[in-house]
């Protein structure tokens, strides 16, 4: 499902779910590589689109970007672009954070997503899925690549961070005590015990799937890349593992 492509700089990773697309998981081989680089990987044709990302559920389409940026203006804040014509290229950056790299069969437009815990727990994925069906996507149509991320096992939150997380999987109703508990019962935890008082490993990948899950998307349509970037050190930079701001870059060029 996933597979390495290797450059004379080094790899990256791509998905065999949007091999329809010209795409990369970039690592940190490619340091100090803007996407007005990086997208000569992918499609050098391609207009370059980035954000200012801020860990929010804020979602902006390349139409809009172009008319902020003809002024000469600095980058808008956001954590989500969705394409507006062909040979947009959508870029997100992350070390820990999840890079959610989306396509739609049908109409060839893609997105780019930023999602933290805090994109997380404001759904920010789910709110994608909605702006893209309100564009006329269709929800069987749609393929998510969730890539390089740090894994649940390693991940220690405060349960109050796991709690504003998860809720987001479960009804508004549900009791906020009880939620740690419901998840702790899910197959496939998003959760796991930590041995320290008061906190949880959280699976925000997982947490994520699971939101997608919840939208009416089949299993199927959704790939999770198996490397964890806080153990995987050789390929990725981790910020919960150095603490230094560190970044790698994922795209996708839409059709």
């Amino acid at each position: 499902m996933w597979q390495w492509r290797e450059t004379e700089k080094g790899r990256f990773l791509t998905c065999d779910l949007l091999r329809n697309w010209q795409h990369g998981f970039f690592t940190c081989h490619f340091q100090g590589d803007s996407p007005d680089i990086l997208v000569s990987y992918l499609n050098p044709n391609a207009s370059v689109y980035r954000l200012k990302q801020i860990h929010s559920d804020i979602l902006f389409s390349t139409a809009t970007l172009d008319s902020h940026y003809l002024s000469g203006a600095d980058l808008l804040e956001g954590d989500g672009i969705i394409s507006s014509k062909s040979l947009d290229s959508v870029w997100c950056a992350s070390a820990d954070c999840t890079p959610v790299l989306i396509a739609d069969k049908g109409t060839g437009g893609v997105m780019a997503i930023h999602s933290g815990w805090r994109g997380t727990s404001t759904a920010i994925v789910p709110k994608a899925i909605a702006l893209l069906q309100s564009q006329g996507a269709k929800l069987e149509d749609l393929l998510f690549a969730l890539g390089p991320a740090i894994h649940g096992k390693v991940y220690q939150v405060s349960e109050e961070v796991a709690v504003e997380v998860l809720k987001t999987i479960f009804p508004s109703d549900t009791p906020s005590e009880l939620i740690i508990e419901k998840a702790l019962q899910i197959e496939n935890q998003p959760i796991l015990p930590d041995e320290e008082e008061n906190k949880v490993r959280l699976n925000v990948t997982q947490v994520i799937s699971l939101q997608i899950q919840q939208q009416g998307i089949n299993l199927n349509q959704i790939a999770i890349a198996p490397y964890c970037t806080y153990q995987t050190p050789e390929d990725f930079f981790s910020y919960r593992r150095t603490k230094e701001k560190k970044i790698q870059w994922s795209g996708i060029v839409s059709h």
